[in-house]
């Protein structure tokens, strides 16, 4: 369903220091993507396709900080990034990054909503 929370993001200056931080203190299982200079991580128990398995909980990933990744960021689920970013802008929002392929997994976004916060989006291939 599109506007669900579906991943979050927490930017990294040293990536193994983030990794042992977030792994020792809050036991979160990570996984080197380093093709996307990307860290993913599970919060909780998750199924062979890396999705959570049990409601109540959603996995993210730990990436470098730069860009529009200064801060965490919360990715929200679209049926159409396209259609979605038109709507931010129509509603005083700000297209940062648009739509780019993640892989073969699908696509991402981020914006800027009106109040100054960065958001992602996250549209499944």
């Amino acid at each position: 369903m599109t506007g669900r929370v579906v991943h979050f993001e927490i930017p990294f200056d040293d990536k193994e220091r983030a990794k042992r931080f977030y792994g020792d203190v809050f036991h979160w299982d990570v996984e080197e993507m380093p093709e996307f200079e990307y860290v993913g991580v599970s919060t909780g128990p998750a199924g062979d396709d890396g999705m959570a398995s049990e409601p109540g909980y959603i996995g993210g990933g730990l990436t470098r900080r730069g860009g529009v990744n200064t801060g965490p960021v919360i990715v929200l689920a679209s049926a159409d990034i396209d259609a979605d970013l038109s709507r931010v802008e129509s509603h005083g929002g700000e297209v940062l990054e648009p739509k780019s392929p993640v892989g073969e997994m699908g696509f991402a976004a981020y914006f800027k909503d009106t109040e100054g916060n960065v958001v992602g989006l996250w549209q499944s291939a």
